[in-house]
């Protein structure tokens, strides 16, 4: 049996490695300005999407681009807001430009994780982005309050899990402060993707397994061996009968 599955990378953090990656991939999400992006780097990287046929998506994070938006922020609902309505405003803008459409968001580092189990922040979050119910998919962690309270609200959700992240068995991420946290080496990605795909679980840092049925999976544009994996990944997957795309 072969197995569809959507392959997502974060891009547009300053890596500039998006050329390589483009043809590797079928989505992506965009930095617009919060921790990383310009409206410029915007545009070329819709344009450059385009001509690769992927889905493409808002990648907006706390306003926090000392850090890469990885430090967890205290914001008052009215600042979360502003931040998030500057960042897709940016993101428009530029689709707008290049004549393209936005298919999903997908928050970035600590407020994707934040999102996942804080449920008043997720509240403020879909808030929002209640306009865009019935409009754009929500990318969330698999199994996540977020994920659920998004659906309660009636947004389409694409359930996400990561490639080239350590799992902890409540389905959480394994800090990227702990030895072990990113997954280097190209076969165990790529064990990881057919664990998430065909077996519908992740491995746990415990020794245990978590269920896990996903619809996108990501493998992060801004490591130094993205390239080499997600190379390796589009001459093995299809011996494990899964295709990139949705």
């Amino acid at each position: 049996m072969t197995h569809s599955i959507d392959l997502n990378c974060d891009v547009g953090e300053g890596v500039g490695n998006e050329a390589g990656l483009f043809p590797l991939i079928s989505s992506c999400n965009i930095a617009c300005g919060g921790h990383a992006g310009d409206p410029d780097l915007m545009r070329s990287l819709i344009r450059l999407a385009m001509d690769h046929g992927l889905k493409i998506g808002a990648h907006p994070s706390y306003p926090d681009r000392e850090h890469f938006g990885r430090r967890s922020m205290e914001l008052p609902e009215n600042e979360l807001h502003e931040s998030l309505g500057r960042q897709l405003d940016a993101m428009h803008g530029a689709l707008g430009a290049c004549g393209a459409r936005l298919h999903h968001i997908k928050a970035h580092g600590a407020l994707y994780n934040d999102l996942a189990f804080k449920p008043a922040l997720a509240k403020q979050y879909l808030d929002f982005l209640d306009p865009y119910r019935g409009q754009v998919i929500l990318f969330s962690l698999y199994g996540s309050i977020f994920s659920e309270l998004a659906r309660l609200r009636g947004f389409e959700v694409w359930e996400e899990g990561f490639a080239d992240r350590a799992y902890r068995c409540d389905g959480s991420l394994v800090p990227r402060s702990r030895d072990g946290a990113m997954l280097q080496l190209p076969e165990q990605v790529l064990e990881q993707i057919i664990a998430m795909v065909r077996e519908e679980r992740v491995a746990c840092e415990e020794g245990w397994f978590h269920p896990m049925k996903v619809d996108t999976v990501c493998v992060h544009g801004d490591t130094p061996k993205a390239l080499e994996i997600l190379t390796y990944l589009s001459r093995k997957l299809a011996n494990a009968s899964i295709h990139i795309g949705r």
